[in-house]
């Protein structure tokens, strides 16, 4: 496969018209996919005006040997585990938004990988999924669903389509059909996702307007001082000043976990991570 791919110089684009079209494949059990988080929503922040984002799952064909779909409507289902329902969770959070899903993804890989939570577990599941504020009985409907399984299949069909091996891996493909894609596996330093894109677009990039604080919080779930600081392009004194701030107005909450402090927007009833 070769994954040399170029863009005509005089390429344009309008708002509606993105030239670069991004896969991401990622893996709920996958601690690199955890530590992929930051970098990929910066990532959206800056740049998204230039291409179009897929979140993908690359799920080993083994946690998928499913004996039977749960019934929403057995009591005994809040008790079952299986190494497969992360990856059914996250395509029935889709059903509810491309960005649901991409932010009950990232619960979900808080969960296992910050706070050591058994998310093959259904009640973990629907626990990720009410701390997001989904619909829950939607959630737990469309988890029991032939079309989520016929979702995450998808998923899968696409990942041999594209010679993904591992998690996680990004497939980027431009404006030309005939030309296929340029694969990148493994984690890099956001530097490299940047070059690749500008060499992609065939110009230098201009990255957008710095969002307001406001926004991240309700567009992402946890975020770090520093994340916050370079998306809104401050230093990260300036980010916590402002932050301090929105505590005293009870707009945000602190998250104290080891070795970092999270923040999130404040949630009527929700108890912060011990």
């Amino acid at each position: 496969m070769n994954y040399l791919t170029v863009i005509d110089d005089t390429l344009h684009y309008s708002a509606s018209v993105k030239p670069i079209e991004l896969y991401v494949f990622l893996d709920p059990y996958c601690k690199d996919c955890w530590s992929l988080q930051p970098l990929l929503r910066k990532l959206q922040v800056e740049y998204d005006h230039y291409f179009t984002l897929r979140i993908a799952l690359k799920t080993s064909m083994t946690k998928l040997n499913v004996p039977s779909l749960l019934d929403p409507k057995d009591a005994k289902t809040t008790k079952r585990s299986n190494p497969c329902f992360p990856s059914i969770a996250v395509k029935a959070a889709e059903f509810q938004g491309k960005r649901a899903g991409f932010r009950y993804l990232s619960s979900l890989l808080e969960y296992s990988f910050l706070k050591k939570r058994d998310v093959a577990s259904f009640s973990v599941l629907v626990e990720i999924a009410a701390r997001i504020n989904l619909d829950v009985d939607e959630f737990i409907t469309d988890f029991t669903s032939e079309e989520t399984l016929r979702a995450l299949q998808v998923d899968l069909y696409l990942g041999n389509e594209m010679e993904v091996d591992e998690a996680p891996t990004f497939v980027f493909f431009n404006s030309n059909i005939e030309d296929e894609g340029l694969k990148v596996s493994g984690l890099y330093d956001y530097s490299i996702y940047e070059q690749i894109l500008e060499e992609l677009v065939g110009g230098q990039l201009l990255p957008d307007v710095p969002p307001s604080m406001d926004s991240l919080f309700t567009r992402f779930d946890l975020l770090t001082t520093k994340e916050i600081a370079e998306m809104c392009r401050m230093t990260e004194k300036e980010a916590d000043r402002e932050l301090k701030k929105r505590i005293l107005k009870q707009e945000i909450e602190r998250v104290c976990v080891p070795e970092r402090t999270l923040w999130r927007k404040k949630q009527p009833n929700c108890s912060l991570i011990k």
